[in-house]
């Protein structure tokens, strides 16, 4: 018999009393529905021989002042053999839904978690998880995603435990009606020399101390510090007695050391019992990486002073005549996986960067045009000394060295015909004597075996201020972590922690390699790759000198300036006295949120609701996402916590698309007390063109970039219609596809058989609020050249769901 069986058949009066209790109460209470009704439902069963005095006896119980009639008549039943089956087809007779809920099968809950711990290997070790439920409780442990052998009871035991049992855990729970899980928790383990000297004690105690270390300038400098106890210990580390910002691992790293990093260092380890500082570490850094040696040289005084101003000049303040940003994100694919994180990402580098003085210009889901055209304007912003970035998250492909970011309306499959490639638009920087050029890209570099095409672009100048930055190594797949309804790419959520830093911006990439490389997450998948050719120590922070720029740069950003303008908010007022308020806010550069609020009514209005309708068709707005209680409605995750509240609010995207003004209606609908008929007046609203509408990069291309971004296979880059001193294009047999079915398909999300979801599938974090997995699903084959950009994870709503 199964257990739903043994549940039904169960005897009334074996059941927990809380549920007993809480029936009673609701017939007790219950006029038409109640017990007197289900006791004349039972009395007409000849099972119970229910009669009219055992019925009054009941009711008597109304009387005390704990009496219960229901929780009387049920106990007689009871006792007479009714099961819980019977007593819910007597309750469903009598209409009574709301008691009948509390007669299924109980729930399983979670009432003791198991704790995150650091020990040391040789000791026994326990998780335990407990958890109440009815009528049996099963318990399978994981290991990441895998089952733990043997792991089928509330405690799991490591007897001894050895190092490679680090790891994050996971406890399922369920029986035949219900399951649920416990926390997510981290085991780490540490070598020791111990042999199985029984359970570790839980008191928190250090047990590998820093190091003093004398280094010389430009060195590694490792710190490491680790603590065992349960809780799992937190780290914070100190220098001369001040807290470092971010500096919360057990290992301190600086890459390359300066006499700035001298000093004392110590950490501070906590588990929120215990608190326990380690011993004091002092670091000296002394003299410079070359062997110098105390014998005399001889030079001419030409060379000697050749030598003292290029130190001169190497001691000089670097700065930048301006900084501008091009931030683009794309994730509604028309004909490809849609991706998550790109907002976000986009969204947290633009409010970093802005912090930096950048200009910074952040768009979201661009075609092809749009995408060229917006290259095109940030081009025109570049000058001689400009700092310019361009970060780019979204769909790509890397072939022959060359990196192509995909378009939303990029066909299937895409070629480089369709894409832009980044290497031309680093070649058009370069011609503007750019004082620093960075490009971040994240997005994946898998080879594209439909575009054999190899692109020859033109010689790049030796200017030694090139940084590149790919969110991973070449041939491999970018991933996102999914939290709620956002989601952040791997490379974003270690590249915020450190942007602000004031460090030359290679040796900022090298800590965000390091702070990658150190996350179990995408280890051996996903891992920073940095390129650069840079030669002076330039930073994102060094400071902008506005006036090295020339008259016609300030002419420029005035006019970009002007692309970014809000319309002003304005007042409202109705025929019937009504008074409404018109705001604006820009979440990105080409997506704004209008929302409408009712400052002022007559008192005999009621019912009063503005909202706004007849929006420009070239804005695909859905009528039905419009005029919202919350911003979250709208699909407006990340400004929420800025805009006023109590208003009705509306999300336009892609106002890049707008060939005219921005027109619409706003209509207020209301009634007056006492009148039943519902009445409206509407005012018609122009606000021109707002944000990145002003530039019309939808329109046709225009300017250079399209022109030096070769287009293979289009009729512009055919043999009559070369340029000169255009990129060469040829196709060679030899990368040709060897067949023209190729069972390619890369998903957003990895589809996996059953057996490989256990062999391959990564968690996206591990504290108790972010449940994190893997998706499978069925297995799909389509002939197309599809990456992930940002492979999301939710293990919480997916993984547990499989387990």
């Amino acid at each position: 018999m199964s257990n739903s069986q043994q549940f039904h058949s169960l005897n009334i009066n074996l059941l927990q009393e809380a549920i007993l209790h809480k029936v009673s109460e609701i017939l007790d209470q219950a006029s038409d529905r109640g017990w007197r009704k289900l006791a004349g439902v039972i009395a007409n069963d000849r099972r119970y021989r229910l009669s009219s005095l055992e019925i009054h006896q009941c009711s008597l119980k109304a009387l005390d002042s704990e009496g219960s009639p229901t929780r009387s008549l049920l106990r007689l039943i009871g006792d007479r053999g009714c099961t819980t089956s019977e007593l819910s087809s007597f309750l469903q007779n009598i209409g009574q839904s709301e008691a009948m809920t509390f007669l299924k099968p109980p729930g399983i809950k979670v009432a003791v978690q198991p704790e995150s711990m650091a020990v040391l290997s040789g000791q026994m070790v326990k998780l335990s998880c407990v958890a109440h439920g009815h009528p049996v409780v099963n318990y399978q442990w994981f290991k990441m995603n895998k089952e733990v052998p043997y792991g089928n009871s509330s405690e799991l035991v490591f007897n001894p435990i050895q190092v490679q049992d680090s790891g994050h855990y996971i406890c399922r729970v369920n029986n035949e009606f219900s399951f649920d899980f416990s926390d997510w928790v981290q085991l780490d383990v540490y070598e020791s020399n111990l042999t199985c000297h029984g359970l570790p004690e839980n008191k928190l105690h250090i047990h590998i101390q820093p190091q003093d270390q004398r280094l010389l300038i430009g060195d590694r400098l490792g710190l490491e510090c680790i603590a065992i106890g349960k809780p799992l210990p937190c780290y914070q580390w100190y220098r001369n007695g001040m807290a470092l910002k971010d500096e919360t691992n057990r290992v301190f790293m600086v890459s390359s050391v300066s006499v700035d990093h001298q000093g004392v260092y110590h950490c501070k380890v906590t588990n929120g019992k215990e608190t326990e500082d380690s011993v004091k570490a002092e670091v000296l850094v002394v003299g410079s990486g070359k062997p110098w040696k105390n014998v005399a040289v001889e030079c001419t005084e030409e060379e000697l002073l050749s030598d003292l101003t290029i130190t001169e000049q190497s001691t000089d303040e670097l700065f930048a005549t301006d900084k501008v940003a091009l931030l683009i994100g794309n994730m509604s694919y028309k004909y490809h996986t849609q991706l998550k994180a790109p907002m976000v990402d986009v969204y947290e580098l633009t409010n970093l960067l802005r912090q930096l003085d950048f200009k910074v210009v952040s768009l979201l889901d661009l075609t092809e045009l749009e995408m060229r055209n917006a290259v095109d304007e940030f081009l025109l912003l570049l000058d001689k000394g400009v700092y310019g970035l361009l970060y780019y998250a979204g769909h790509g492909y890397e072939n022959y060295g060359n990196s192509f970011m995909v378009p939303i309306d990029a066909p299937k499959p895409y070629r480089s015909s369709n894409c832009l490639c980044v290497q031309s638009i680093l070649k058009l920087m370069q011609e503007k004597e750019t004082g620093l050029n960075v490009f971040l890209l994240d997005m994946c570099r898998k080879r594209n075996q439909y575009d054999d095409t190899i692109l020859i672009p033109e010689s790049l100048k030796v200017t030694a201020n090139i940084v590149f930055g790919y969110a991973t190594c070449q041939g491999a797949e970018a991933f996102e972590i999914q939290h709620c309804n956002l989601a952040n790419g791997i490379f974003m959520k270690f590249l915020k922690k450190r942007l602000l830093e004031n460090k030359k911006i290679t040796v900022l990439l090298d800590q965000v390699a390091e702070d990658m490389g150190r996350c179990q997450l995408t280890k051996g998948m996903q891992a920073l790759e940095i390129r650069s050719s840079l030669s002076a120590k330039r930073a994102l922070t060094d400071p902008v000198q506005h006036s090295a720029c020339s008259p016609e740069s300030l002419a420029r950003n005035l006019q970009w300036a002007k692309a970014h303008e809000l319309p002003g908010s304005m007042c409202i007022e109705f025929d019937c006295g009504v008074k409404i308020t018109l705001g604006f806010a820009a979440e990105f550069s080409n997506v704004m949120i209008i929302y409408t609020r009712i400052t002022e009514k007559p008192s005999e209005i009621i019912n009063c609701k503005a909202s706004i309708t007849d929006l420009p068709l070239a804005l695909y707005v859905d009528p039905k996402e419009t005029n919202k209680c919350t911003p979250e409605e709208t699909g407006s995750f990340l400004v929420s916590k800025d805009l006023p509240k109590h208003c009705l609010y509306t999300r336009l995207s892609s106002l890049q698309t707008l060939k005219e003004n921005l027109t619409f209606t706003v209509c207020l609908t209301y009634m007056y007390q006492g009148i039943e008929d519902l009445l409206d007046e509407c005012k018609a609203i122009d606000v021109g063109k707002p944000l990145i509408s002003k530039l019309d990069i939808h329109s046709g291309i225009r300017n250079f970039c399209a022109q030096t971004c070769p287009i293979p296979h289009s009729p512009c880059h055919s043999p009559e219609y070369a340029v000169a001193g255009s990129h060469q294009v040829f196709t060679d047999s030899r990368y040709s596809s060897p067949s023209m079915h190729l069972n390619i398909y890369h998903p957003q999300r990895r589809h996996v058989t059953q057996h490989d979801m256990y062999q391959q599938s990564r968690y996206s974090s591990i504290s108790p609020d972010i449940k994190i997995g893997y998706l499978s699903e069925s297995m799909k084959t389509q002939n197309v050249p599809e990456e992930s950009t940002d492979e999301y994870i939710d293990f919480g709503a997916v993984l547990q769901e499989k387990l």
